[in-house]
């Protein structure tokens, strides 16, 4: 079975909840040779600390639904609110 893996190395995140980390540089992926096993990335973030997350799209705890966007993700993401906060023209 193909993983579908949300982040790759050299990706650079924001975690949409906690933005006082900064932000993240992918420094390493891991994936389980075994079928449904776990897929691990780390993140080297902008205060100094690594931390480690789920990286497959097939599973509810992945590091996307938990709050983690591609940099350009998570502008476009602060455009869509603040369209959407702002009066009609």
């Amino acid at each position: 079975m193909h993983q579908r893996l949300y982040l790759r190395v050299g990706d650079h995140v924001i975690h949409m909840r906690y933005p006082q980390w900064g932000q993240g540089n992918v420094v390493e992926v891991k994936s389980s040779m075994v079928a449904g096993g776990f897929c691990l990335v780390r993140i080297l973030f902008g205060d100094g600390v690594e931390r480690s997350f789920n990286n497959s799209l097939d599973d509810y705890s992945c590091c996307y639904f938990s709050g983690l966007r591609v940099c350009s993700e998570a502008v476009n993401d602060e455009r869509k609110k603040m369209r959407r906060g702002s009066p009609a023209r």
